[in-house]
């Protein structure tokens, strides 16, 4: 714990104030909320030695493995953590979670399969040359124990079972009341900011009055968690999800249902549909033993059922994170259904990209107005993942047509239909290459890389170059675009140190501003320290090059820097690029001090 967090109380200062009505909790933030944007903003400011408290009303972390696809830019952030070992440890790797099936069961007919999560040949390559980390699959079970435990070790304060129930702002901070589960006894807590990271029905949200485009609860779901050895069925084809579709069965909807990987191959879990409008299904262990046996096609596996649930999928996002005081991250300000496997990953990033902006605002080395910018720079990339996600559930519609389900509501017309592809027909020849468009369209789901890391800010802290925005020579949401313009994500290349491989994600990061530069823009380095010391700031300066700390390996930063190489390239703690200079000018000193003073809101 930061050595200035304290209980402050008139009588004891280590009393509880769970307990004692003398007792006043101050911190810096107080976090609301310890799923994958609440646990993960208390790593980050835990690292970054900000003073900070975390609440939840739960007793622990996630009981249900809901989030699960961990992408290559929360890996890498988890990376500048350095606490990547541990994901990766836990994780199951890529090569495990591609081969995405279709089938009528897991032991029935296979209708077609798509590589995902960037497992294609063709596509593994754009994943390797993107980041110096690998995607995997980590269940939110795993993932939220690894965040919250390397946060407390690194001084967060987490308070269980301590339940949210109202804030007031003032000119000086928030005080938010909050309730001890286990004694009913509620007290209030003081603090400078306030992060609202209590999910997709956040009563923060509610509180502060961010608005929201969209609506909750268009579909209803469950999820069925089960431990089966189906090992015989999927390990000849391994991923995470297995699509089932079977017409005429108590699946919801068209009669599709999902069997999710949890860990291979023994622990899984179902997601099946249900109307809405209807009263909610009562799911007993005879009836979910019963929807596994018939997905799987095998009624003979022996079956343990661990848990149901159910939820609603929403197409719904704030228009504003932040009031006053009150930032709100993660499902409080995007809810959407799980398609893409962008939640937990999108929160992550909420919260990576604003804890540097606390840190630097609450130590007085930046304007209070930088926290305007995690609006500018995230409520963007809130609404397009809730709207790639709904998108990618509209694009099962292409393949239930090409497999003749939306011709007729008769479920016995629907499984012939379903069989006629296999055909020496014209128009089963038709069909067969209606299902094989159809499957490619799903690469806007499972292979949407620049979704996943093609993000470029617009706000206060970035400080533009004059130059126009580069253009996309692929698909911007398949592709990602690796580009040093003002507000993109920095691009990972290997540099040489010692004759070993660093990136360049690896040289930036940690909390500080860092200036990348040729042996022709050495000045930078002097001019990075003249603007540390004038600013307050940590700014590291790297020169690349031969007989430098650090080598341009293959010469891929020379391809990559889109700066000449006197030029330099600042990036932010978050591996975001801030500002950029072309050439070496007359007076490097004043030019970055000047884009630094900007970007950090310092007039």
């Amino acid at each position: 714990m930061s050595e200035n967090a304290e209980w402050n109380s008139a009588t004891d200062p280590a009393t509880d104030p769970a307990t004692d009505t003398g007792t006043v909790l101050t911190t810096d933030v107080l976090v609301i909320g310890s799923g994958p944007a609440g646990a993960s903003a208390a790593l980050f400011l835990a690292t970054y030695g900000v003073d900070h408290v975390v609440i939840t009303k739960y007793r622990w972390t996630a009981n249900t493995p809901r989030a699960h696809i961990t992408n290559q830019r929360t890996v890498e952030i988890l990376r500048d953590m350095g606490i990547e070992d541990d994901v990766k440890a836990q994780g199951t790797p890529s090569a495990l979670m591609g081969d995405t099936v279709f089938c009528t069961g897991l032991a029935g007919d296979e209708i077609g399969r798509v590589r995902t999560w960037g497992t294609h040949p063709a596509r593994r390559a754009d994943y390797t040359l993107a980041s110096p980390s690998d995607n995997c699959d980590l269940p939110q079970t795993l993932l939220e124990p690894i965040l919250i435990g390397h946060a407390a070790e690194r001084g967060s304060r987490i308070r269980f079972d301590t339940e949210y129930l109202g804030l007031e702002q003032d000119a000086d901070g928030v005080t938010v009341t909050v309730r001890d589960r286990l004694s009913g006894h509620s007290y209030p807590i003081r603090a400078k900011y306030v992060i609202g990271a209590d999910g997709g029905r956040s009563q923060v949200a509610r509180d502060i009055g961010l608005p929201f485009e969209g609506r909750m609860d268009i579909a209803g779901s469950m999820n069925i968690v089960f431990h089966a050895d189906l090992s015989r069925y999927v390990e000849h084809r391994p991923s995470v999800l297995y699509w089932v579709l079977q017409p005429g069965s108590d699946i919801g909807g068209i009669g599709m249902g999902l069997v999710r990987m949890v860990r291979p191959w023994d622990e899984w879990l179902i997601v099946w549909g249900y109307d809405i409008a209807q009263p909610p299904p009562e799911v007993d262990d005879a009836m979910a033993t019963k929807i596994v046996h018939d997905l799987v096609g095998d009624d003979t596996i022996p079956v343990t059922i661990r848990s149901t649930s159910l939820w609603g999928n929403n197409k719904m996002y704030a228009t504003r994170y932040r009031a006053g005081r009150v930032l709100c991250a993660g499902d409080a300000v995007h809810r959407h259904p799980p398609s893409n496997g962008l939640g937990s990953n999108t929160s992550v990033q909420d919260s990576y990209n604003l804890a540097w902006k606390l840190a630097l605002v609450l130590s007085g080395k930046a304007g209070e107005e930088l926290l305007d910018s995690y609006d500018a720079e995230r409520a963007p990339v809130g609404k397009q993942i809730v709207l790639r996600a709904n998108k990618s559930i509209e694009q099962f519609g292409p393949i239930f047509d090409a497999l003749g389900f939306t011709g007729s509501d008769d479920p016995a017309e629907q499984v012939a239909a379903m069989r006629a592809r296999a055909e020496d027909t014209p128009e089963a020849a038709e069909q067969r290459i209606a299902l094989r468009k159809a499957l490619e369209l799903k690469d806007y789901e499972f292979n949407a890389h620049g979704v996943e890391l093609g993000q470029r800010y617009r706000s206060g802290a970035v400080v533009g170059d004059g130059t126009p925005e580069p253009e996309y020579d692929r698909d911007p949401e398949l592709y990602y675009h690796p580009t040093t313009w003002p507000g993109a994500r920095l691009p990972h290349c290997w540099l040489g140190r010692d004759g070993h491989k660093v990136s360049t994600h690896d040289v930036t990061g940690k909390g500080r501003f860092t200036v990348l530069t040729g042996i022709s823009g050495r000045a930078w380095a002097d001019a990075a320290a003249a603007a540390a010391r004038s600013l307050g700031v940590e700014v590291e300066a790297h020169v690349i090059g031969p007989g430098r700390e650090y080598t341009d390996l293959y010469d891929d930063w020379a391809r990559l820097r889109e700066v000449s190489e006197s030029g330099c390239v600042l990036v932010r703690p978050d591996a975001h690029v801030g500002w950029r200079a072309h050439e070496l000018p007359a007076d490097p000193e004043k030019e970055l001090t000047d884009a630094l003073a900007t970007l950090l809101a310092r007039g």
